[in-house]
C-alpha cells in the first residue's frame, strides 16, 4: 500500500482513497492518481488559468451547494486567461447557481423515488445500474448534482439482489452502467459485475455511459478494455462530449480506437448549453471531429431542468432551428437525436 500524508488526500471521497491504496497499479501517470489529484479549489482553478481573482466569491459560494471537481487533463484543454472558454464553464461555480428559478427542480425527471435499489428501470427492455455515485468532473448542468447517491451505495450481497432482480424479469435485455460514473469503479468490481451479467440469458447488451474516459483518457486501460469485451454482451460504450475543444487530446483518441479494436460500440451523447455549443458551426465541428475519432453522435439532449443550472437553457424553438441547421449541413450519420427526457415518459421524447 502506498501511503499519503492528509494533505494530499484533499479533494478525493473515502471510497476513492480506498480504491487508490488498495490498487497494485497505482503509478504516477494513472488514472487514480488524476483522479487523487483533480481541482476541487476554485482559487487553484482560476490560478491554474491565469483568470481574475474577482470570480472567486461567487465561485466559493456556488461550489458550497455543489462541489467544484475537474482533472488536470480536462484543465489542460482550456485557454489560459479565458473566462468564457467552453470547456471551463462547463466545471465553473457561478452566482447564477444560487439562484432559485421557477420550473427547476432538484429531480427533473422524478427517478429518486420509487426503485429497486441499485436499479433504475424507466424504459422497456433496459435497466440501469448505479454503479458508482462518484464521477471524476462536475459538470455544473449535471440532472443528477442533487441525487441520493448515497440511499444507492450497494454491499456485495446488496449487489447479488439486484441481479437476482434482473434474472427474474426476463424483459430486460440490455443494462447500462451509470451514476456517477460506473468507472469511477475499480476494474476488479465492474469485471465480477460485468461477468455475473453474462450469465443472466436474456440480457444481450451492456451499455456504459461514462465522461470519464474523456477528462481522464488514461482510464481505458487494458484492463477495463478485457472486461468490456472479453463476454458474449455486445458492449457499447457512450461517451459524453459536448464541445470539439474536448477532443484535443491524442490519448484520448488512442483510447477510443483501443475500444474500437476491440469490438466495442462507441457513442456520443452531448446537452445544449447556451453560450457552450448552441451554434452551428460548434456542433457541426463536434460532429465532424467525433466522426474523424471513430464515434458516432447518438443524442443531442435538451437542458434537463435541474435547479442550478438554469443559464445554460435555451430555448425549444432555438434548439429545433440548430438542429434542422445541422440537418442541412450535415449528413444523416453524423445528426444526432435530439430529444429531451420527461418523467415516466416509455422512452425519450423527440424535440
Amino acid at each position: 500500500m502506498i501511503h499519503r500524508t492528509a494533505a494530499a488526500w484533499q479533494g478525493i471521497t473515502q471510497k476513492e482513497q480506498k480504491l487508490i491504496a488498495s490498487d497494485s497499479e497505482y503509478t504516477k501517470n494513472s488514472w487514480q492518481r488524476q483522479l487523487q489529484q483533480a481541482i476541487t479549489d476554485p482559487a487553484e482553478l482560476l490560478n491554474t488559468l491565469e483568470l481574475n481573482t474577482r470570480y472567486l466569491p461567487a465561485a466559493i459560494a456556488a461550489a458550497e451547494l455543489f462541489p467544484l471537481k475537474v482533472p488536470m487533463s480536462f484543465v489542460e484543454r482550456m485557454k489560459k486567461g479565458d473566462i468564457d472558454d467552453p470547456l471551463l464553464m462547463q466545471v465553473l461555480p457561478i452566482d447564477a447557481e444560487c439562484h432559485i428559478t421557477d420550473g427547476y427542480s432538484s429531480d427533473p425527471v422524478e427517478e429518486q423515488a420509487g426503485q429497486h435499489r441499485g436499479i433504475i428501470h424507466k424504459y422497456h427492455g433496459r435497466a440501469l445500474l448505479m454503479v458508482n455515485g462518484h464521477c471524476a468532473v462536475n459538470c455544473r448542468y449535471c440532472f443528477r448534482r442533487h441525487f441520493p447517491y448515497d440511499e444507492h451505495k450497494l454491499s456485495r450481497e446488496e449487489w447479488q439482489n439486484a441481479l437476482e432482480h434482473i434474472k427474474a424479469d426476463t424483459s430486460i435485455s440490455e443494462i447500462i452502467y451509470s451514476g456517477g460514473d460506473p468507472l469511477a469503479s475499480g476494474d476488479k468490481q465492474l469485471s465480477w459485475l460485468t461477468q455475473a451479467i453474462a450469465t443472466i440469458p436474456h440480457v444481450k447488451r451492456l451499455r456504459i455511459h461514462s465522461r470519464l474516459p474523456v477528462v481522464i483518457p488514461d482510464r481505458i486501460t487494458a484492463e477495463s478494455i478485457e472486461w468490456m469485451s472479453q463476454t458474449r454482451l455486445a458492449t457499447v460504450m457512450v461517451l459524453h462530449i459536448n464541445h470539439a475543444q474536448e477532443l484535443k487530446s491524442g490519448i484520448l483518441r488512442t483510447a477510443i480506437s483501443q475500444m474500437k479494436n476491440a469490438g466495442i460500440t462507441v457513442l456520443n451523447q452531448s446537452v445544449l448549453l447556451k453560450g457552450v455549443n448552441d451554434t452551428l458551426n460548434i456542433q457541426v465541428e463536434l460532429s465532424e471531429m467525433l466522426f474523424d475519432a471513430g464515434v458516432l453522435p447518438y443524442y443531442l439532449h435538451v437542458l434537463d431542468k435541474v435547479q442550478g443550472s438554469a443559464h445554460f437553457d435555451t430555448m425549444d424553438n432555438n434548439a429545433k432551428a440548430l438542429h434542422q441547421a445541422m440537418t442541412a449541413r450535415l449528413p444523416g450519420y453524423l445528426v444526432p437525436k435530439l430529444v429531451r427526457e420527461v418523467a415516466h415518459e416509455p422512452s425519450k421524447i423527440t424535440v
